[in-house]
């Protein structure tokens, strides 16, 4: 998998980017959120990415921030919705907005992005709220991705674990736990009840 992208922006053309990376051209898909924050072209940037693995080709997408690309991912396990309308939704609304969405259950403004329409909003609302964290896990997420517990948390989550129970199992052990590796060890060893 490929986590991320350092290089020099070669194009800009939405959704698409060209990222000259030591000499290869990494063709990238980003919403246009990212690309509200591109520098000008021949400029050196840093995407977060995700790799989407189809029968015809390799899609590489590209988000300026690790929650945007997080968001992302929650929304692809959502039925109905492919990478495509998850940019749209991400071209629309910020991470932070579509969070307030779902927890306020606001289908109408979820209704004013293109391609989602009633059934859909409703749907990302039931679905949506349990991948979303909630106010405190936001709270421990908040930092960074050099923050323990956000990463500890990924960890989890990339377990199977849903963010509510991996945030709950963190603030469990987060006095004990010294470093990401001793973070996820606790919680896990929480979770098996030894």
């Amino acid at each position: 998998m490929i986590g991320f992208l350092r290089g020099i922006l070669a194009h800009k053309h939405p959704p698409s980017l060209l990222l000259d990376v030591g000499g290869v051209g990494y063709e990238v898909d980003a919403p246009m959120s990212t690309f509200y924050q591109l520098p000008d072209t021949g400029s050196e940037v840093t995407l977060h990415t995700h790799l989407v693995i189809r029968d015809d080709a390799h899609v590489l997408f590209g988000f300026a921030s690790e929650a945007e690309r997080a968001l992302f991912r929650a929304l692809i396990r959502v039925s109905g919705i492919g990478p495509r309308l998850a940019l749209a939704i991400l071209s629309g609304l910020s991470p932070d907005e579509f969070q307030r969405c779902i927890q306020q259950g606001d289908s109408s403004a979820l209704q004013r992005l293109p391609g989602i329409g009633k059934k859909t909003a409703e749907r990302l609302i039931i679905e949506m709220r349990d991948r979303l964290p909630d106010t405190a896990a936001t709270d421990i997420a908040a930092g960074g991705a050099s923050d323990p517990l956000r990463e500890a948390s990924e960890a989890l989550v990339a377990l199977g674990y849903k963010p509510q129970e991996a945030e709950r199992l963190l603030k469990q052990v987060r006095e004990q736990a010294r470093g990401v590796e001793d973070l996820i060890r606790l919680a896990l060893r929480q979770a098996g009840g030894k």
